[in-house]
């Protein structure tokens, strides 16, 4: 079979990408809506408060995952299964001890899990229990995941995805049942477990079936610097994995302790909003990142800076647009689905909005950073970031709080990461000065201010029902901004080039399909 282009391998990736997670969103999201229904708030608390502090026991993993991929890159566009077969053998011992360590740290905290919940939740099931089980399919999936990688680095990402989203697909069904028979949350958890655990190994064995050769235990030990390289970046990036968790994890961990568990389930419902828009949005610019990670390592620096213009213009549009929406509907469509008693105030929204577009505006320059292995740069900036943000998290949840809390992690990003990780993307990867970006990220973002206050206005003078209004206000956002953005950007060279790729793209689309016919 002949060898895939990127081009190629980036549509099935895309395509890929977008019918799994298209499907997932709306199961997930009835999902919710279930278990809002059938369970109290406090249960969304629960969730939010472990899913938070089981990402922040996940900084054991060190980032080797992210830096194993980028090491994979080479061997795998040379073919050298020998190479493979040694890194696969470090990352599947590391992921191993990983995961004893997240297993003896979990049980660690158990005993101080009260002084973070200070009133305890009115639910039959022990607190104590519900952790360990969240613990349990946190630890097992890191003696299965590592294999991932391998084909993740060979640009079938397609692969696992497609296991990751039929498997859930399943989990949401089921769990969906649960609810509704039993209104038993414990089994919603325990089915969680069940299907986590069964998408790892399902994708374990597909990968090993695929390239057997990442078994081999006779594995050569890597050189001595191969060694150093790769620890060299995993030492970077754990200084980064852990300021991305102290920013982004630490939250729901404030919430509840000034507020307590039911204000963390309201806010997480907003929170599914932005984390779903997120992840889709994400879906897009991740299946590209193999492509683009091998693009970086062959290709010339002028293309490569070429391809990063056109996607931080498709970057911007994207969750530019998204942001208009999220600011203009996301209490209507809260109330819709959960009723009115779990709508917030408008500033929260406000604030989550401007929180999701600066941390959705770093997804080029963040894949970019990841795929021409700039890791080393900029750690201890992000470690700043994460310190700025549990400060500000204390002093402003005091004062304002939940707005204040979200406030400063806004704070804290525009101060920092905001600006400094693009410039290490400029000054060590394209050898290009930064100021024409940082130009271009302030008239993104005035341009997106001005757009987004025209479309607020009108939506706050539209007074129909619930369903007319979210109708209406749907279509101001869609057309508005989308015919707002092709007017001004329609003559730009980045915008062309996404055009014609997007035209490339469909004619292979097409041929590709009428090929199998």
């Amino acid at each position: 079979m002949a060898q895939r282009s990127r081009t190629e391998y980036s549509i099935i990736n895309m395509m890929a990408s977008f019918g799994g997670y298209i499907l997932n969103i709306l199961l997930s999201f009835v999902c919710r809506i279930v278990f809002v229904h059938q369970l109290n708030a406090e249960y969304l608390g629960i969730n939010g408060l472990f899913s938070n502090i089981l990402s922040m026991l996940s900084l054991a993993e060190l980032g080797i995952g992210t830096a194993m991929i980028y090491a994979l890159y080479k061997p795998v566009a040379e073919n050298d299964q020998k190479k493979i077969a040694s890194y696969m053998k470090v990352y599947g011992t590391a992921y191993k001890a990983i995961g004893a360590v997240i297993a003896i740290s979990g049980l660690t905290l158990t005993p101080f899990l009260n002084l973070l919940v200070k009133s305890p939740p009115d639910i039959p099931e022990s607190l104590t229990t519900l952790y360990l089980i969240y613990l349990f399919s946190t630890v097992s999936s890191y003696f299965y995941s590592y294999r991932s990688s391998i084909l993740i680095a060979h640009q079938e990402n397609y692969i696992v995805l497609a296991i990751s989203y039929g498997v859930v697909v399943v989990q949401n069904l089921a769990q969906i049942l649960a609810l509704v028979i039993w209104k038993d949350y414990m089994m919603y958890l325990i089915l969680q477990v069940i299907f986590v655990l069964l998408t790892n190994v399902l994708i374990s064995m597909v990968a090993k079936k695929q390239y057997p050769y990442i078994t081999d235990e006779n594995a050569e030990k890597l050189s001595k610097e191969e060694r150093k390289s790769l620890l060299r970046n995993v030492k970077a990036l754990t200084v980064t994995k852990l300021s991305g968790i102290l920013v982004n994890n630490t939250d729901n961990i404030v919430i509840t302790y000034f507020n307590g568990l039911i204000t963390t389930g309201v806010v997480s419902n907003y929170s599914l909003i932005t984390n779903t828009i997120t992840s889709l949005a994400n879906q897009i610019f991740t299946s590209l990142s193999a492509s683009l990670g091998n693009l970086n390592a062959v290709g010339e620096d002028e293309h490569k800076y070429e391809v990063f213009k056109a996607l931080n213009l498709a970057n911007f549009w994207l969750y530019g647009w998204a942001a208009i929406g999220m600011v203009c509907l996301s209490s209507d469509v809260v109330e819709l689905f959960f009723g009115e008693s779990y709508v917030m105030e408008s500033w929260v929204p406000i604030i989550l909005t401007i929180n999701f577009y600066m941390l959705g505006m770093q997804c080029v320059v963040g894949l970019y950073k990841s795929t021409m292995g700039l890791f080393r740069y900029g750690q201890y900036v992000l470690l700043f970031t994460a310190v700025l943000n549990l400060i500000g998290d204390i002093l402003l949840g005091q004062l304002w709080g939940v707005f204040g809390i979200f406030l400063a992690t806004a704070i804290a990003r525009a101060l920092t990461n905001t600006w400094y990780e693009p410039f290490v993307v400029f000054k060590h990867g394209f050898r290009r000065k930064f100021a024409p970006y940082i130009v271009r990220y302030l008239l993104y973002a005035g341009l997106l201010a001005g757009m987004g206050t025209v479309c607020w206005t009108l939506c706050k003078l539209i007074s129909f029902s619930l369903i007319f209004r979210i109708i209406v206000k749907c279509l101001i956002c869609i057309i508005l901004p989308n015919v707002a953005f092709f007017l001004i950007f329609r003559n730009q060279p980045e915008f062309q080039y996404l055009r014609g790729t997007a035209s490339s793209l469909r004619l292979k689309v097409i041929g590709h399909f009428k090929s199998k016919i």
